[in-house]
């Protein structure tokens, strides 16, 4: 009878720890969608475009020079990490008096990496509030139009962030202003994002050889 029991659980267990892991995946393998349909940055400033890349986006308002220290966060905690991605790219938002100031951050961006990814879209201040708006995030934008968050949006103009955090339960963005911030939570959310597509393109491959 104990022999019984001992190669029953030998055989079970296995299974069980497999489709926990299996259902682990399903439910955890897609980082949230929090907002549907985001502006569409690209009828604001021609030059910069949201569909069909992983974004991370910015507010940096009609104040740049004040915001270098955030730029240099979100530069060497996620760009450097996930910059090589094609997809992948960094958008902030501006004022369009802030070209001067901008071309200023890109070169000392530029001392630390290639910043070939890194886009800046020189906006009105209104369009900074109509963008804004379409996030429909709890954060508040500063009296320069500027906000220490930066924000996940997908491909489809989708924002993607938690549904379960820890400390703020919903949560739209990423304080720039925390390494912390950055490297624990930041930085899981981008490799789900990277990793939820990188298994839709194996799929789809996958499929057309059939």
């Amino acid at each position: 009878m104990k022999k019984k029991i001992v190669l029953a659980v030998l055989f079970i267990l296995p299974v069980v720890v497999y489709l926990f892991f299996a259902s682990g995946v399903n439910n955890f393998g897609r980082l949230p969608v929090l907002t549907e349909k985001v502006a569409d940055i690209s009828q604001m400033d021609s030059n910069v475009q949201l569909k069909d890349k992983i974004t991370i986006l910015g507010f940096l308002g009609n104040d740049v020079d004040s915001k270098q220290g955030n730029a240099f966060n979100l530069n060497q905690k996620i760009y450097k990490r996930f910059g090589e991605f094609n997809d992948f790219q960094m958008v902030m938002v501006v004022t369009e008096d802030q070209k001067s100031q901008v071309e200023d951050l890109k070169n000392e961006l530029g001392k630390l990496s290639n910043i070939d990814k890194w886009h800046f879209a020189f906006i009105t201040g209104d369009e900074i509030k109509t963008l804004f708006q379409s996030l429909g995030t709890n954060v508040v934008l500063d009296n320069d139009l500027s906000t220490p968050n930066v924000f996940i949006i997908d491909k489809d103009l989708k924002l993607r962030g938690r549904t379960d955090d820890e400390d703020e339960g919903t949560k739209y963005g990423f304080d720039t202003s925390s390494v912390a911030e950055l490297n624990n939570k930041m930085v899981d959310d981008i490799k789900i994002i990277l990793a939820e597509y990188r298994l839709a393109l194996k799929k789809n491959n996958a499929d057309r050889s059939k």
